[in-house]
């Protein structure tokens, strides 16, 4: 794997991919075989499961992409970032700080996501 920046935007791409073979290659290839993810909605514990529920989001939030929403911030084997959703161009529906846990060899082993901005309504 190259940078933590690097990684944590080929993650953020993983979400905003349409075709679910590529985005099951795209989790193949970024995190671990026994990864997890973990957020307040979703809990996954492999890559099989993590493909699925990026389709599932990706549904319930049609038109809608992902972004990076600042640096990311490596130190370790860890990595912490905030993301948006929302339309191209306009302001953020969610907002979401995860922080990434890496294996040894640079590729995801568990993320932990938090949603501080959520819609109300």
């Amino acid at each position: 794997m190259s940078t933590a920046t690097d990684l944590i935007e080929r993650y953020i791409a993983t979400w905003n991919e349409p075709d679910p073979a590529k985005r099951r290659a795209a989790v193949d290839e970024i995190w671990t075989e026994d990864a997890s993810y973990v957020d307040p909605v979703a809990v996954t514990d492999e890559q099989e499961a993590t493909a699925a529920t990026i389709g599932a989001v990706q549904q319930q939030f049609a038109g809608l992409g992902f972004r990076l929403a600042g640096p990311v911030d490596p130190h370790h084997d860890l990595v912490r970032f905030t993301w948006e959703l929302g339309p191209e161009d306009a302001d953020a529906l969610v907002v979401g700080f995860d922080v990434a846990v890496l294996s040894e060899d640079g590729r995801l082993r568990n993320v932990h996501g938090f949603l501080d901005g959520v819609p109300t309504t």
